[in-house]
């Protein structure tokens, strides 16, 4: 695919002067950058792209060629040999991240410190030359932080009905007792990193064609902690942390469901050198109740009534999560009627009320009959009240139709 044209890529006239043309690259650079646009291969493809017609236009014979040439005049871009194709983006924030100042030191790891090599340490990377100087950015030091644990607790309806407290053994890191999290032996055992005094990171300046480029970086000799162990704890080994058991309490709100994730800040895994602890992730887990069954924050019942009960009528108990209940049948009850407990089911997590309890009617028919029972059923088989009326026909009819709907 032919290559547009680079002043059209960063949006400027072919008299732009180069202070335009540095604030356009800018421009763009913010808006295509890699940590503002996560997994957008497009905007990758547009910084580079972004950053290729910048290298030639802010350098005034690479400019003048392309003027003159157009992409033919410019060499290794035109064939994919620029920042387009065979540098990586390390390499641009490396020779562009000066021109963001100290305002986008969020993106690419820039920094706007100004130049000099006060207290560096010199490398020297072939014709470039590079110097490692003390970030004056604070809390540049890297604080470590522990790992999440997981555990599984299983409530019973009750324990979800009044919210339970539970106390559990958990294996995990936790802070060495010895030196207290830090690693060093005694108070004597570490020391203040040389290469960054104290704080974690360095700033790399290279000197280039373009000028003196500035990046910001963890302190290579440290690790970004700011200090070094010349002696490790013996029961440690200057980790820091040790593994051990902890045992936890853990206040479980009522309401809670099946596959709630509940959290505890700084009760997962100690972290290394006195960092930040993980956390401990709670998941639920319902045992099932031998009798009640749970819909959101219903409880739903199964009742089942003989012949007699269903007809006559009578008080009947059901149970509950506290214990029994008393529900009155009223005589002619029909299967698939549903009696309402209020606020007998449980209470919302989020305090909205609480849920009923739900006693689903069905009544049961005998599978053999006796000689005599036989007899008094056909006796009343032709009784009007033993025979089907349409208006409770009507009623099964309306909820099967429901059910499928």
């Amino acid at each position: 695919m032919a290559k547009r044209d680079y002043y059209e890529v960063l949006g400027v006239e072919k008299n732009a002067s180069t202070e335009e043309i540095k604030k356009a690259y800018r421009k763009k650079a913010i808006q295509f950058h890699p940590d503002k646009n996560p997994g957008d291969k497009q905007a990758e493809e547009n910084f580079k792209e972004a950053a290729e017609a910048y290298d030639v236009l802010s350098d005034p014979q690479k400019r003048q060629r392309y003027d003159q040439f157009g992409h033919a005049g410019v060499g290794g871009a035109s064939q994919g040999g620029g920042f387009g194709g065979g540098m990586s983006m390390d390499d641009i924030f490396s020779q562009f991240g000066d021109i963001f100042g100290g305002h986008f030191g969020g993106f690419g790891g820039f920094s706007g410190f100004g130049g000099g090599s006060r207290g560096g340490r010199r490398v020297n990377r072939g014709s470039d030359l590079y110097y490692y100087i003390v970030s004056s950015a604070r809390g540049g030091r890297r604080v470590n932080r522990g790992s999440d644990l997981r555990v599984k607790v299983k409530l019973n309806l009750k324990e979800i009905a009044g919210g339970v407290e539970k106390k559990i053994k958990v294996k995990k890191y936790v802070t060495c007792s010895k030196c207290h999290g830090n690693g060093a032996e005694d108070d004597h055992s570490s020391k203040t990193c040389e290469t960054c005094h104290g704080s974690g990171v360095v700033t790399r300046i290279a000197n280039t064609i373009l000028g003196q480029m500035q990046t910001q970086t963890t302190c290579p000799t440290c690790g970004g902690e700011g200090k070094i162990i010349t002696k490790k704890c013996s029961e440690c080994n200057g980790e820091g942390i040790v593994r051990d058991e902890e045992v936890i309490t853990i206040n479980i709100p009522a309401g809670v469901a099946e596959g709630m994730q509940l959290s505890m800040s700084g009760k997962g895994n100690a972290a290394r050198h006195g960092g930040i602890n993980g956390d401990l992730l709670i998941l639920v887990e319902e045992e099932p109740h031998p009798e009640l069954i749970r819909d959101e924050n219903d409880l739903l019942y199964n009742l089942l009534l003989s012949v007699p009960q269903a007809a006559l009528g009578g008080t009947v108990e059901v149970p509950t999560i506290d214990g029994k209940a008393k529900v009155k049948i009223e005589p002619g009850t029909q299967p698939g009627k549903v009696l309402r407990l209020r606020n007998k089911g449980l209470p919302s997590v989020n305090s909205y009320g609480t849920g009923d309890l739900l006693v689903n009617v069905s009544v049961y028919i005998p599978e053999t009959l006796s000689p005599s029972e036989k007899d008094i059923l056909n006796g009343l088989e032709n009784s009007p009240n033993f025979q089907p009326k349409k208006s409770v026909k009507e009623k099964i009819f309306d909820k099967f139709r429901h059910m499928f709907d």
